[in-house]
C-alpha cells in the first residue's frame, strides 16, 4: 500500500482546537433528524458538504460546491503549510470500560480490487456510488475518511505514528466519544511509515462505496490517484466490532412458535427468559418476538446439512451471520438475498438494547440477536478472496468527517 502525506485542510475560523460543532459522522450514518441537528450546530458544519440537503427544485451537489467555495474563500478551512500525516485517536466507552483506538490519516493509493492491494469485505450498491460520484465531481473535495485495517504484528506502525505532545484538534461525536488529531511533518518519520506500509495490503472496514467511487473517479481523472484514509492495525487494542442485529418484518404468517417448529431439524430451541443477558455465539442465536424469546442453537450434526452457497469456505460458513441467513432467514422465512438487497424485510441495529425495545414494542415481527464478527474471522474470509454477508460488521466508533480533508479541486 503506497501512502503519501498531504497538505490537509483544517477548520481555522476561530481560535481553539475544539471542533465538535463542525464535524459530522460519515454520510451513511446520518438520518434526516441527525442531518438537521448537525445543520443547527454550526453554519460551518461539514455536513453541508458531505450530505447536502435534497430538496425539490435545488441541486444539492451544486449547493455543496458553493458552500465549500465560500468557506475556502473566507478562510474558514485553510490548507496546512507542510505535507503531513495525522495520528488520530478515539477514546470511547464499551460495556462501562474506556477503550482507545489509534490510527493515522494519510492519502492511500487506489487500485482495482484485482490487484489485491486494497481488499473489500462486502458488496456495494450502485445508487450510493452514483451519489458519491456526483458530490465528488461537483466539489473536488475528498472529505470522507475511509477506515482501513492493516496487519502490524510487530507494532512498527503504532510506534512510528504514536501521538506526541498536545493534539492540534479534538472533538466529541454525537455519542460523546472523544476524537483527537495530531500532525507529523518530519520527513524521515514519514518516509519510515511509507516504507513500513509499502509491502502491506489493507482491508476496507468502512467506506466501500467511497473507495469504489474514488477508483472510478481516477479512471476519469488520472491525476486523482489517492484517497483520504485512516489506517488502524488489526493487532492493536481498541478494534471494536459490534454485530448488526436483524430486525425482521413483512414475513407472511410469522410466529415464533412456527419458526421454532420449522427449525427443529437443525436447531435445539429453548425458551429464553432474559434475552438481554444472552451472549450469542456463532451457533447460538437469540430470537425475540413481542414478550417471547427463544435461543436457537445449531447442532453440530446439522452444520453440513445446511444448503450453503456453492464455493463458500468453512471460515465463511462459520460466521454467525452466515448461519443466521443460511440456516434460518432464507430457508425458513424466505428472506432471500434479493429481498435483503431490496431492503423490504430486514432492518439493522448494532444496539442490542434498541433491538430488544423494538421487539417488545411490536415494531418488528422479530429481532435476531447474533454474535459479532471477530477481526480474525474477517481477516480469514477476506484473505480467502471472499466477501462477508451484508451488514456483517459494525465498527465502533465511526470516524469523523471534518477533522481534516483533502482538496483535489474541480476540473
Amino acid at each position: 500500500m503506497n501512502i503519501k502525506p498531504f497538505r490537509g485542510y483544517r477548520y481555522d475560523h476561530e481560535p481553539g482546537r475544539d471542533l465538535t460543532k463542525v464535524v459530522a459522522p460519515p454520510y451513511d450514518q446520518i438520518s434526516l433528524e441527525t442531518q438537521q441537528q448537525l445543520y443547527t450546530m454550526s453554519p460551518h458544519n461539514i455536513v453541508r458538504v458531505t450530505l447536502p440537503r435534497h430538496e425539490p427544485g435545488r441541486d444539492p451537489y451544486r449547493e455543496a460546491y458553493g458552500v465549500l467555495g465560500a468557506w475556502l474563500a473566507e478562510g474558514v478551512w485553510v490548507a496546512e503549510e507542510r505535507p503531513a500525516i495525522y495520528p488520530y485517536q478515539q477514546t470511547y466507552t464499551v460495556g462501562g470500560a474506556s477503550v482507545m483506538r489509534t490510527s493515522f490519516i494519510a492519502l492511500g493509493g487506489i487500485s482495482d480490487y484485482a490487484k489485491r492491494v486494497v481488499l473489500p469485505h462486502e458488496r456495494t450498491h450502485a445508487g450510493a456510488k452514483q451519489d458519491r460520484m456526483r458530490l465528488l465531481e461537483a466539489t473536488g473535495a475528498d472529505v470522507g475518511l475511509l477506515f482501513m485495517l492493516v496487519s502490524d504484528p510487530a507494532g512498527e506502525l503504532l510506534r512510528l505514528t504514536a501521538p506526541v505532545g498536545d493534539p492540534i484538534a479534538e472533538a466529541r461525536d454525537l455519542r460523546g466519544e472523544v476524537h483527537r488529531l495530531w500532525r507529523i511533518t518530519d520527513e524521515l518519520t514519514i518516509a519510515r511509515v511509507q516504507s513500513a506500509m509499502a509491502p502491506k495490503s489493507a482491508i476496507i472496514a468502512d467506506g466501500h462505496h467511497r473507495y469504489e467511487t474514488a477508483v472510478e473517479y481516477a479512471h476519469r481523472r488520472p491525476g486523482a490517484c489517492d484517497k483520504l484514509m485512516a489506517f488502524s492495525t488489526l493487532e492493536a487494542p481498541g478494534l471494536t466490532i459490534f454485530p448488526n442485529h436483524r430486525l425482521v418484518h413483512n414475513v407472511d404468517g410469522f410466529t415464533l412458535d412456527r419458526l421454532a417448529g420449522a427449525a427443529a431439524p437443525w436447531f435445539d430451541v429453548t425458551p429464553l427468559a432474559d434475552p438481554g443477558g444472552l451472549q450469542p455465539t456463532n451457533r447460538t442465536i437469540g430470537v425475540v418476538a413481542g414478550r417471547d424469546a427463544m435461543a436457537f442453537r445449531l447442532r453440530d450434526d446439522a452444520f453440513d446439512r445446511i444448503a450453503w452457497p456453492a464455493g463458500t469456505s468453512r471460515a465463511w460458513r462459520e460466521l454467525a451471520v452466515s448461519i443466521l441467513h443460511q440456516g434460518l432467514l432464507e430457508p425458513l422465512l424466505d428472506i432471500t438475498g434479493a429481498k435483503l438487497d431490496a431492503k423490504t424485510h430486514v432492518d439493522y441495529t448494532a444496539d442490542k438494547g434498541e433491538a430488544l425495545r423494538l421487539a417488545r414494542e411490536g415494531r418488528y415481527q422479530a429481532v435476531f440477536l447474533i454474535a459479532p464478527t471477530t477481526a480474525e474471522e474477517l481477516l480469514s474470509v477476506v484473505r480467502g478472496s471472499e466477501l462477508l454477508p451484508q451488514k456483517s460488521t459494525h465498527f465502533y466508533p465511526k470516524l469523523l468527517d471534518g477533522l481534516v480533508f483533502h482538496y483535489l479541486g474541480v476540473a
